[in-house]
């Protein structure tokens, strides 16, 4: 890691040693993201070029202190260059000058040293050594691990295989399952922490000696003529085994990363129905995602709806529950009716495909509205408004207006708001951020925000499922 200062030489003079009254500067500072770029390369030659993939980094705010900002420097630039090779990062900081001003000088060591963690290397020189000396590091590792999903690959993601002729060689993507307590696993992801950090939103390193830890790593596998392989890191995942009384465990997906450059390609989806498989041969209860973002529960709602549209022990209950909401405008007492699945068909998803029950009832309601006609108002209606009546009580509890309380967020066009709701029992343990308005007016209309944010993610979500079906049907 370097710290270059571009100043050019100043001359003292006699004026400088006159008596001044000096009031620090008000530094403002600057936003970690605002300075951050992280460049990922495949060779020391892409150091130099324009052809290396580069990108801003997640929010990185929580490594600089209370205030998420660098204090004391002008001009800065900090670019964190991450091999494909070895996964040894390496920083290089430029700035015009320093100043001591009101926050004084961010020390910059440490902070970057925390983000990297072990792949981070002092020295450009030996970063570069790493591309030669370091070529068979993944390969080393990624052979002795079990392969638990494969599909051909009809080209390679990127140019970092130039070396090969595409009509030369054979591609395949293979997800590799592996435990993370085994020593040479557990060093690599210590120099994946850094990829972790920089690039899923909240990442945090997993304890490598745990040995309830494992990782699914997605590749890409490629065979010349020659016999030669080369593997390459597309992207991995991190699952954790919990126990689950009496004799089973539920797999809950801890992180999951597609690097950027291969983001966008079907691989994400790929880890996510290598997990599924892994909960079915094993017979796990069930599978849970934590904390998951805004997409990868989109891309995961997408999966799992596919995987129902084929479940045929549910398709006589979602017709049922269909018909229903096709009876012209229901009254205002049946538009209370949650069109909930049975309890039994949760409980058979939950045996046989490992959905748990939360992620289950949003793909219902996908399922639901797959099977009605959207021209038909009356029926849109009644489907509107049982999605509704599942929101009153996920928020309201069951019985509304005793005298527990209950908090949501509300997302807005600029901020977080969060929403006091009275909820089903008194003494119900709800904390909260702000209270807005607790009339029923405004219950009403903070409803209906989210009722038409949950509409916009199905229909969303409806749509992708339909065109994957459609493009199905063609082959």
């Amino acid at each position: 890691m370097t710290l270059t200062r571009n100043v050019s030489d100043i001359t003292t003079s006699d004026s400088k040693k006159r008596k001044r009254v000096v009031f620090a500067n008000i530094d403002a500072g600057i936003e970690a993201n605002e300075c951050i770029k992280v460049f990922l390369v495949c060779c020391p030659e892409e150091m130099d070029t324009a052809d290396c993939f580069s990108t801003n980094p997640v929010d990185l705010c929580h490594f600089f202190g209370e205030e998420g900002k660098i204090y004391g420097y002008n001009d800065l630039k900090i670019n964190i260059w991450i091999s494909c090779v070895s996964f040894h990062a390496y920083a290089d900081v430029t700035f015009h000058s320093t100043f001591n001003g009101s926050k004084g000088i961010t020390d910059l060591n440490p902070i970057i040293q925390d983000i990297c963690g072990e792949s981070l290397v002092e020295n450009k020189d030996e970063f570069l050594k790493t591309f030669s000396t370091e070529t068979q590091f993944f390969r080393n590792i990624i052979s002795n691990g079990e392969v638990i999903g494969s599909e051909a690959s009809k080209g390679h993601d990127d140019a970092s295989y130039s070396q090969l002729e595409p009509e030369a060689s054979i591609t395949e993507h293979q997800v590799v399952r592996m435990n993370l307590s085994n020593v040479p696993v557990g060093q690599l992801y210590n120099r994946l922490v850094a990829l972790v950090h920089l690039f899923v939103d909240g990442g945090s390193p997993v304890d490598v000696t745990d040995p309830k830890w494992e990782i699914h790593f997605i590749i890409e596998r490629n065979t010349d003529l020659g016999a030669e392989t080369y593997f390459k890191l597309l992207g991995f995942a991190t699952i954790y085994h919990f126990y689950h009384y009496p004799d089973s465990s539920r797999l809950r997906l801890g992180q999951i990363l597609v690097l950027p450059p291969n983001q966008g390609r079907g691989h994400g989806r790929h880890l996510l129905e290598a997990l599924n498989s892994v909960a079915i041969s094993e017979n796990a209860y069930d599978v849970t995602v934590e904390d998951p973002s805004d997409y990868l529960q989109h891309v995961r709602t997408c999966n799992d709806t596919l995987r129902l549209l084929k479940f045929d022990p549910i398709k006589s209950a979602i017709s049922s529950t269909s018909s229903q909401l096709k009876q012209g405008r229901l009254s205002k007492k049946t538009c209370e009716f949650r069109s909930d699945p049975p309890a039994h068909v949760v409980d058979k998803v939950r045996q046989q495909l490992k959905i748990n029950k939360k992620q289950f009832l949003r793909c219902w309601e996908v399922l639901v509205y797959l099977n009605l006609d959207p021209t038909d108002c009356h029926s849109m209606e009644n489907y509107r408004a049982s999605i509704l009546g599942r929101m009153k009580v996920d928020v309201l509890g069951k019985d509304v207006g005793t005298a527990g309380k209950c908090v949501v967020e509300v997302p807005d066009d600029h901020d977080m708001t969060f929403v006091m709701f009275r909820a089903k029992a008194a003494g119900t343990d709800c904390t909260f951020n702000f209270e807005v308005d607790k009339d029923r007016k405004s219950q009403e209309e903070q409803l209906n925000h989210l009722l038409d944010k949950r509409m916009k993610e199905i229909f969303k979500i409806a749509e992708k499922v339909s065109l994957h079906c459609s493009s199905e049907a063609k082959f």
